[in-house]
């Protein structure tokens, strides 16, 4: 409201009103000025982040910022108050001023009084970081309040679990502040360095194009596979097991930060009850234990930040894949995985592929080694529906569809432990 009325007003100063300027004219300049006011708080976001970002990699930057992160403990708490104090004079208030400089010539450049309000924006953290940096002030802002993670990372605006993955997870990501253009742009909303990246089917196509690339971007990946042949053929950590023994894993999962659910299977045309059974058991019933069974994983007190699950739904989730069992066993998974994103512990991935060559699909038109590649720069952006395909009618049907089944899932459903109304 205060960015709406500071843009009106900046425009009737500039322009005034007259009888002669047509009504529409005077509306369209007017929501100029707006975008302007509101452009200008996300610019000066947009500045802060790339002052982060050079306080990593710029050697005159790197001392001051060092002492930000020498404030805090794993909890937020403050390690002592005068590195605190220390911190704040030496980090945030010349961010703060970066922040107010660049706005002004930001100003001069579009000749609007409207870039004020992200001037005043800004000004705003230039006085509460002096008046920490004094001791006048010991709260911090919201990204750094001391407790236990109860949140997921979100995924547009920061909350404090993005921001404890700066911290304590891989400190050359996650640079953004408030809003996560910045690490989506360059790919820093989620590192995979050191990460243990457990990936079902990892004797099949996918699984194997997948471990490669993990294995480029510094993860440590696991081999869950059924095949007992697949183990002499890579270096990689491989365990076996079989599915409908998916509690045989259970405590090789509390070491996994990330668990990639890339197992299935195609019977075709096949419509026995045998077909029926392997298809809803393999596709949907042993992928949804294996995310139940990873869930009780998230115990300790920064498994939010830091756990993720994928799961490999397919486009088939929303097209046509000319093999009905497949199509409706990985409808269900996909469905009772959208349901249960509403509640999960940890952050969920979805990764919907149209058609790649495997041996499943021979006839697939994308390279497996490129898709696997796109899957997880798409992950590295923090995409939580992860679409790689040919077909353009993915991208528009998959987010609407999505959508609605959320929306539907949230109104006609309700969380565990709440009576039901």
């Amino acid at each position: 409201m205060l960015v709406l009325l500071a843009g009106f007003f900046s425009f009737t100063q500039h322009y005034g009103y007259s009888a002669e300027m047509g009504e529409h004219v005077f509306w369209l300049q007017g929501l100029t000025q707006v975008g302007l006011a509101a452009g200008s708080v996300i610019f000066a976001e947009l500045v802060r982040d790339v002052y982060h970002v050079a306080g990593h990699y710029w050697t005159p930057l790197q001392k001051l910022h060092f002492l930000h992160h020498k404030a805090y403990r794993r909890d937020f708490t403050v390690t002592t108050k005068e590195a605190y104090c220390k911190a704040q004079l030496y980090n945030d208030v010349p961010e703060s001023l970066v922040m107010i400089a660049c706005l002004l010539v930001f100003m001069a450049l579009v000749k609007s009084y409207a870039v004020v309000i992200g001037i005043l924006y800004s000004m705003a953290f230039l006085v509460g970081a002096l008046a920490r940096s004094q001791g006048w002030i010991l709260a911090t802002d919201l990204t750094h309040e001391p407790g236990a993670l109860t949140e997921i990372p979100t995924n547009w605006r920061i909350n404090r679990t993005y921001h404890w993955r700066h911290h304590f997870d891989e400190t050359n990501a996650y640079f953004a502040g408030h809003f996560t253009l910045v690490d989506k742009m360059i790919g820093t909303s989620l590192s995979l360095k050191g990460k243990t990246v457990a990936v079902t089917g990892a004797s099949g196509t996918m699984g194997r194009s997948l471990m490669a690339e993990l294995t480029s971007q510094g993860a440590k990946p696991i081999a869950l596979t059924s095949s007992p042949e697949f183990s002499s053929e890579t270096d990689i950590d491989t365990v076996q097991w079989q599915v409908g023994q998916e509690e045989a894993l259970r405590d090789r999962l509390q070491s996994v930060d990330i668990l990639i659910l890339n197992h299935g299977t195609n019977v075709y045309g096949d419509r026995t009850p045998e077909a029926i059974q392997t298809s809803l058991e393999v596709n949907a019933l042993s992928t949804w234990r294996l995310a139940e069974l990873f869930f009780e994983t998230v115990t300790g007190p920064t498994d939010r930040a830091t756990k993720e699950l994928w799961v490999n739904t397919s486009e088939a989730e929303v097209n046509p894949a000319l093999s009905p069992l497949y199509e409706t066993s990985k409808r269900l998974i996909g469905e009772l995985i959208t349901l249960r994103r509403l509640d999960a512990p940890c952050l969920i991935r979805k990764v919907i592929l149209g058609p790649f060559k495997s041996n499943l699909n021979p006839y697939g038109v994308m390279s497996p080694g490129w898709v696997a590649w796109a899957v997880v720069a798409l992950a590295k952006r923090d995409v939580r529906n992860i679409i790689v395909t040919v077909n353009p009618l993915t991208y528009l049907v998959f987010p609407i569809q999505e959508s609605l089944k959320t929306l539907y899932f949230r109104i006609f459903s309700h969380p565990p432990g709440k009576a039901k109304r």
